[in-house]
């Protein structure tokens, strides 16, 4: 094997975290022998911020296996559990609680790889947000680089909004749709009763306070977005409402305005790809991208 992983435990905050690291090793030794040319040679090491809730393996293993591909092109990797969440012992927290996580990860990381000075945060969901949140907390010149997929940025009026644009769209714009509705096997009054209550409740939401006050996450995460000065790479789903809610809000926020646009912001699409990209195909996609923006990285 092109790599070899270890298992480290590190404390945050008095609670014990557990992570796996995936090196390189092409030379084809043992652990410590790979874990010496890592030390000499990586520059650059991925950090692998889970969402929740779940644990450091991954949906359908996608974090493990990225963690694998990334150490065989050369880029040591460290995937990890939160506290409370996996083998992480304390409370479970959400993605607005994990900045230590992050935090005691970063400095564990660096100090098993003394070579490694820049730092990428990879996160997908609530894991993006997360990764904002903690850039907008702490500005860690330690991270040279964030790899954004589906932010999560829910919120009573982007979900009505997207909902109302996406799912009823393209109802109204399917043909089965409309021969249902025609042959009766769909109730006339149920559904435009649906479609109005559905017009309404984007009406009122959009109509109510929008979710940018200061403190709130989505401004957060702006401010950690618009203050990172290194690369990001933001990687969307073509089938999913997640990274259509995020489209939709940004585009109407002025907290977020000209971010995705931004010369130091590449962005890749993944066309008719789920949530967590959940084939090998569409999973190879976002390995790929994400090795490919890596190596523009790695040559700064």
């Amino acid at each position: 094997m092109n790599y070899v992983e270890d298992a480290l435990t590190f404390d945050c905050a008095g609670e014990q975290l557990v992570g796996i690291l995936a090196i390189p090793n092409f030379a084809g030794g043992d652990n410590a022998t790979a874990t010496s040319q890592t030390a000499r040679s990586a520059d650059c090491g991925v950090l692998i911020v889970v969402g929740g809730p779940q644990y450091r393996v991954g949906s359908h293993r996608q974090f493990l296996l990225l963690s694998r591909r990334l150490a065989a092109g050369g880029y040591p990797t460290l995937r990890f559990d939160y506290r409370g969440m996996g083998d992480g012992t304390g409370d479970q927290r959400s993605f607005e609680q994990v900045t230590e996580d992050i935090g005691a990860a970063i400095d564990t990381f660096l100090r098993h790889c003394p070579s490694v000075r820049r730092v990428v945060l990879w996160g997908l969901c609530d894991a993006a947000s997360a990764s904002l949140l903690y850039m907008q907390a702490n500005n860690d010149q330690r991270v040279a680089g964030l790899v954004l997929l589906n932010p999560w940025i829910r919120s009573e009026t982007s979900l009505a909004q997207t909902h109302m644009k996406h799912y009823y769209g393209q109802r109204l714009l399917s043909k089965e749709f409309w021969w249902k509705l025609l042959s009766g096997r769909l109730a006339v009054i149920k559904a435009i009763r649906e479609f109005v209550r559905a017009a309404v409740r984007a009406k009122l939401s959009a109509a109510r306070v929008q979710p940018s006050a200061k403190g709130s996450f989505h401004a957060r995460m702006a401010l950690g977005w618009r203050r990172f000065t290194g690369k990001v790479l933001l990687i969307l789903s073509g089938d999913d409402y997640t990274a259509k809610e995020f489209l939709e809000f940004v585009a109407d926020n002025a907290a977020w305005s000209g971010l995705l646009e931004a010369a130091n912001v590449q962005r890749v699409d993944i066309e008719e790809a789920d949530h967590t990209f959940s084939t090998r195909f569409w999973r190879n996609q976002v390995e790929e991208a994400t090795l490919n923006w890596l190596s523009g990285l790695r040559n700064r």
